[in-house]
């Protein structure tokens, strides 16, 4: 059948839905590789449910959480194309140590107001890797049971490592007297 002698679509009464290419997935989320090592990319919304899966199936451990700010480098090209990239992305490190393999998450976190719940109810070694995270860099970890400093002290203002945070300096105090050799 020629395009000319074509029927015509049939309307119907439903909306269309665009079907967005995720590309491979794993464990139900994007997934990438960098450096022999599997990267899943889930969304603030499934981290919960991709690291409950992820412990069930032998990472019993987060080696390292930490932020990444993208604010001069919005353009990556890394992530799978169903992947928005946002500003501020969490980075988590799991190990299974029965079969000697690591694997990662990247989760975009958000550009303002950065945004993900916490793991500590899953892995409570998270506590103090979530309370750096949020005291550099400013990235809320929602039901984590302490959200205070603990690098900085109580009354610095703002978040260190974030890329707009302004250079500071603290001034050295020198003694006058010169103490006995």
């Amino acid at each position: 059948m020629t395009e000319e002698n074509a029927a015509p679509p049939e309307e119907t009464d439903q909306e269309t839905v665009e079907e967005v290419d995720l590309g491979p997935l794993a464990y139900g989320v994007p997934v990438t590789e960098s450096f022999g090592q599997t990267v899943l990319h889930p969304a603030p919304d499934q981290l919960i449910e991709t690291a409950t899966v992820l412990q069930q199936d032998g990472f019993c451990m987060v080696i390292d959480l930490t932020v990444v700010d993208y604010l001069t480098h919005p353009g990556r090209t890394d992530l799978p194309a169903a992947v928005t990239p946002q500003r501020f992305e969490v980075v988590v490190a799991l190990i299974n140590h029965q079969q000697s393999t690591r694997i990662r998450l990247r989760v975009q976190a958000g550009n303002n107001q950065p945004t993900v719940p916490s793991l500590f109810d899953l892995f409570p070694g998270t506590e103090a890797m979530e309370r750096e995270a949020w005291d550099l860099f400013g990235v809320t970890f929602t039901d984590h049971p302490d959200h205070s400093r603990i690098l900085m002290p109580d009354d610095w203002e703002g978040h260190p490592l974030r890329k707009d945070h302004a250079v500071g300096d603290i001034p050295v105090q020198f003694s006058t007297t010169v103490g006995n050799r």
